[in-house]
């Protein structure tokens, strides 16, 4: 039993760099850490709280047909709670062996509270790449305010940089459709991070454009810098206007609008009018 349990520590650990994970995290299934058991399918559910909500059925699929050839090769982890066990890391490897048809799977069981079982989640699926970036920046934001965990801890924990997890939780302020359109695309971050400081009036005009042509991260911020160029010309040229409007409404005594290269006189009265083709003549 030893040398199983040896040998499933190293196979976990080579899932999750141990670099990357507290010494209370250790994967390992000793009797001080965990509990190595074969567990039944049906006595394990998934944990509603973990940050993963989107799974390929195709992925899913792939995996348990490796499952049915040559079994589950990482234990799950799992936490016991009111009487069934509930998964920390490992949900793939369990929805795929049900569909596999096995009735039990090999689960270290661990003693965990909500922030360890968060924590967890996010660095298997993190150091993954499983989870899409909403997702990610939902997990993050609640380590940071139900948790109240540093953006630096946060880093540490999953091995990114402090500037990485906070323009990654800055997505959840992009409006909840422009969110939903980035998950069903799988729209990257880079190509979603300029949309965030945009109007939703922007954004909805420019989301679908950015999804049809297959925009790139540099295509969108190209769009908006230039955008941004043209708008403060325009600025310009439009302070420009109205100190010319003022100058020619004072010269003449009358309302005055300049638009493009048109420019209007508008005269209340005939008298006015009058004065003023006698003034311009």
């Amino acid at each position: 039993m030893t040398a199983l349990k040896s040998g499933l520590g190293r196979g976990f650990e080579s899932l999750i760099p141990t670099d990357l994970v507290d010494e209370e995290f250790d994967l390992t299934a000793t009797e001080e850490k965990g509990e190595l058991k074969q567990l039944k399918i049906e006595d394990i559910v998934r944990d509603e709280e973990q940050p993963r909500q989107e799974f390929s059925k195709e992925a899913i699929n792939a995996l348990a047909a490796s499952i049915k050839e040559h079994g589950v090769l990482q234990p799950i982890v799992v936490t016991k709670e009111d009487g069934k066990y509930k998964i920390v890391a490992g949900e793939r490897r369990w929805r795929a062996s049900k569909i596999a048809g096995l009735t039990k799977i090999p689960a270290i069981i661990r003693t965990l509270d909500s922030q360890n079982r968060l924590e967890l989640s996010i660095i298997e699926n993190a150091q993954r790449e499983d989870l899409n970036a909403i997702e990610l920046a939902t997990a993050y934001a609640k380590l940071k305010s139900q948790f109240n965990m540093e953006v630096e801890d946060i880093a540490k924990k999953v091995g990114k940089s402090e500037a990485s997890i906070i323009g990654t939780m800055r997505l959840l302020n992009l409006p909840d459709e422009a969110k939903k359109i980035m998950v069903k695309e799988k729209l990257t971050e880079g190509v979603m991070r300029p949309l965030v400081s945009q109007d939703e009036a922007v954004i909805k005009k420019v989301l679908p454009k950015i999804v049809k042509e297959g925009w790139t991260a540099r295509k969108v911020e190209r769009y908006f810098s230039d955008n941004k160029k043209k708008s403060s010309a325009a600025l310009l040229k439009q302070r420009a206007s109205h100190k010319d409007e003022d100058a020619l409404s004072e010269k003449y005594g009358i309302s005055v609008k300049i638009s493009g290269k048109s420019l209007t006189f508008k005269c209340k009265t005939d008298a006015e009018l009058k004065k003023l083709v006698e003034s311009l003549l």
